[in-house]
Parts: C-alpha cells; structure tokens; sequence
C-alpha cells in the first residue's frame, strides 16, 4: 500500500483542494505533494491525516495484517 496515494486519493474523492489539506493539516502545499510521495508515514501523521479527512486510514493497515497473516508462510 501506497499511504501518500490513498491519503491524496480520499482528499480528491472529497472534493477537497491541496491548499484546503496543507492548511488543516499545518504545512506547505509543497510539504504536502511530498507527503503524497511517500510510501509510509508516522502513526501520528496518519492519525492527523484520519481526523482532517474524517476517514481511518488504519482500517487499510488493518485489512493487509490479515491478509498477510492468513497467507501460509511456506508461500511468503
């Protein structure tokens, strides 16, 4: 999972701008773009990102634990 795209993608889905985000979230729409860059982010910022756009993003790292840990680790 691609964290800086799924964020970008619910802002987008939302009609919101990157201005609108840069300023809720406290940065400069520059900052912003590279945090669309990246692949992680710190649970902190996650959590930011989850109350701003009122979406949990942890719900998708909670989706991939199970699916990898139901994936037999001969196939890993």
């Amino acid at each position: 999972m691609h964290i800086g795209s799924v964020i970008r993608q619910q802002m987008e889905e939302q009609g919101r701008s990157v201005s609108w985000l840069s300023r809720e979230y406290g940065c400069s729409r520059v900052n912003m773009y590279k945090i669309f860059e990246k692949q992680s982010i710190d649970t902190q910022s996650l959590l930011r990102f989850s109350v701003i756009l009122h979406y949990d993003f942890f719900l998708l790292y909670q989706e991939e634990l199970r699916q990898r840990l139901l994936i037999p680790k001969a196939q890993e």
